[in-house]
């Protein structure tokens, strides 16, 4: 993409109402933009990241065996009715009304429309166990949000709901998303520690949010320094088999929230405790039949018996992400992609626009990147070269690679790489076999 054609309002100065670091660089980078309280449009550089993040999630939830559909941001209030939980939600709850006056209501959630879903169509215990996603924009009416899209109204969610015939099946599913959330979190740059905890208005009796470490996290958190030398990509079993010793191994490593921590009887020594900010990113429950029975889910079992499902729920909030790897990966002058999620792996910068041998070079350059399937922003703008770096610097692109008359003169290109700052002179050839491999 040339950024002559691109549409990306870069800001030099902060807005007033940012208060947190991703908050500030979302809206500096032109990513996002606020329509309204807790609402915001995404733009094209920020919904490039967002739909980057959205695919590692979906493609982690079909190897660990789920199955993806879309279900309804709008839902009907006779079915929460049904479960109990219409009038115990709570205000965050947006209700609303039709033409017609039936009482509706934008999903925070998705437990009572999916439970409806699966108990329309599956009858035996033969069509089990079975996983359905949906990754769907959510409402909730927090009374105060901010943070930017840390704390929106509305929101991007994957949630996943499991359906079995028993406790010892639930708990197999509830360790394959288990499982499934360590890799998603890693395939993005971060370390997400699993914390034991309250499962909310969601109900259940095992639940686990899953924390990154990040000086401006939302609340204080606990763990032992083992959890920051785990290597979850490299260790990490397939979903075919016991999945038992990775789970007991990776619940077994202290990790608290501030509200489940006790520093009296906590079990590891102070040398060895890590404390620092965190942010959620995920959550998984098991609430076994807490909706099923109520919504009538059950299935004939193998002696025709009725059974009334096990149910649990797993939720990746897709757009609150983007504002944590944010929070967990940046510096003084801006964002830190890592490059699984970058909306651009490459930054190409013509230091002076206009001149025959720097037009000529990028040019080639450009091509052969696209060809190559590198995805390249391209400075072509008449700008100062200050600008320029300041803002690829902004935008946090892994790799900027800057062609200016000094270097050509030389044979060599300056390749960087964001993360680390380093710079290397190259030639032409030997720049593009390093983006390239």
């Amino acid at each position: 993409m040339r950024l002559t054609r691109y549409f990306l309002p870069t800001l030099k100065e902060t807005p007033n109402e940012a208060q947190i670091v991703s908050h500030r660089l979302m809206l500096r980078a032109g990513m996002v933009r606020q329509t309204s309280a807790g609402i915001y449009a995404w733009l094209p550089l920020g919904y490039r990241v967002l739909r980057k993040i959205e695919q590692i999630v979906r493609e982690e939830q079909d190897a660990a065996g789920a199955i993806e559909l879309l279900m309804p941001t709008i839902q009907s209030a006779d079915l929460w009715r049904q479960s109990g939980r219409y009038e115990d939600y709570g205000k965050e709850m947006l209700r609303i009304k039709d033409r017609h006056e039936r009482e509706m209501l934008f999903g925070p959630t998705a437990e009572e429309v999916i439970t409806d879903i699966f108990k329309s169509y599956v009858k035996s215990y033969r069509e089990l166990p079975r996983n359905l996603y949906n990754i769907q924009w959510k409402f909730r009416d927090e009374i105060r949000p901010r943070f930017g899209v840390m704390r929106g109204r509305e929101f991007l969610m994957k949630d996943a709901y499991s359906f079995d015939l028993d406790y010892k099946g639930a708990r197999i599913a509830y360790q394959k998303m288990f499982l499934a959330y360590l890799k998603t979190f890693a395939r993005m740059g971060l370390r997400a520690i699993p914390m034991k905890a309250e499962s909310g208005p969601i109900g259940g009796d095992m639940s686990h949010e899953f924390i990154i470490l990040a000086e401006t996290g939302e609340s204080a958190v606990f763990c032992d320094k083992a959890w920051l030398e785990l290597d979850v990509l490299g260790n990490a079993p397939s979903y075919q088999e016991d999945l038992d010793p990775f789970f007991a191994k990776h619940t077994s490593i202290y990790a608290a929230t501030e509200e489940k921590h006790d520093a009296a009887s906590c079990p590891v020594p102070a040398d060895q405790l890590a404390s620092a900010r965190g942010i959620e990113v995920g959550h998984i429950f098991h609430f076994g039949t807490k909706y099923s029975k109520p919504l009538g889910a059950v299935v004939a079992g193998p002696n025709g018996e009725s059974i009334t499902l096990e149910m649990g729920s797993y939720g990746i909030g897709v757009s609150r992400l983007v504002a944590a790897i944010i929070e967990a990966s940046h510096d003084d002058n801006g964002i830190i992609w890592p490059e699984s999620v970058a909306p651009y792996k490459v930054g190409l910068i013509n230091l002076k626009q206009g001149d025959a041998a720097c037009d000529r070079v990028c040019e080639d350059i450009y091509d052969d990147l696209l060809t190559a399937g590198v995805e390249v922003l391209y400075d072509d703008r008449n700008e100062r070269p200050g600008v320029k770096f300041a803002d690829m610097d902004l935008i946090g692109l892994p790799w900027h690679l800057t062609i200016g008359p000094r270097g050509l003169k030389s044979g060599v290109v300056e390749l960087k790489n964001r993360a680390t700052g380093e710079k290397l002179e190259l030639s032409q050839d030997a720049a593009l076999a390093k983006l390239t491999a």
